[in-house]
């Protein structure tokens, strides 16, 4: 039943309205964000131990690229200039990952782990922004729009899931045998 609630109300909102404001201002936020990431993911490649989470940082360097070109297209589609703002969100979190860098040993799976916690926390915070554009976009009657944003929506999820896979299959167990 709360489908048929939900659908009803797709491409309700008006072209011109508070919310469509709103969501070109997400979409800022979120093109600074991704802006931000691919000038971040070498630093985290670099500081990385693990060839497989260092390969995973390098692989999501073009991912990202894709994801801003995919936002470009976006901004495109809505007739406004491609154009980011500050997002305090991602600065915050790779002012977080500097520090796991600078507070953990080099070379060491200790690290690969806070790389893998930082780098979720992007995750997390694309995932859920990816999710609630997607969701207005469709609320807005913007179908072409909710399809990329939920390509890079679905793309953010499996690089979580590979994270996660990279922490379990191994970095984690290496890590707690290391000793202090």
């Amino acid at each position: 039943m709360a489908k048929s609630v939900i659908g009803k109300h797709v491409g309700a909102g008006a072209a011109n309205s508070l919310l469509k404001e709103f969501f070109v201002d997400e979409l800022k936020d979120i093109y600074y964000a991704e802006k931000q990431i691919v000038k971040t993911l070498p630093k985290m490649k670099k500081a990385a131990t693990s060839d497989e989470l260092k390969a995973a940082f390098e692989s999501h360097v073009t991912m990202t690229e894709d994801q801003i070109e995919r936002l470009e297209k976006v901004f495109e589609l809505l007739g406004e200039k491609a154009k980011g703002k500050t997002c305090e969100a991602i600065e915050g979190i790779i002012k977080e990952g500097e520090g796991i860098i600078a507070d953990t040993d080099s070379k060491t799976a200790t690290r690969d782990v806070g790389l893998i916690f930082a780098a979720q926390k992007v995750e997390h915070y694309e995932i859920a922004t990816y999710g609630g554009l997607a969701q207005l976009a469709e609320t807005l009657g913007l179908s072409e729009v909710a399809q990329l944003l939920h390509t890079t929506l679905e793309e953010e999820k499996q690089t979580d899931v590979l994270l996660t896979k990279i922490a379990e299959n191994h970095v984690n167990y290496e890590a707690s045998e290391e000793k202090a």
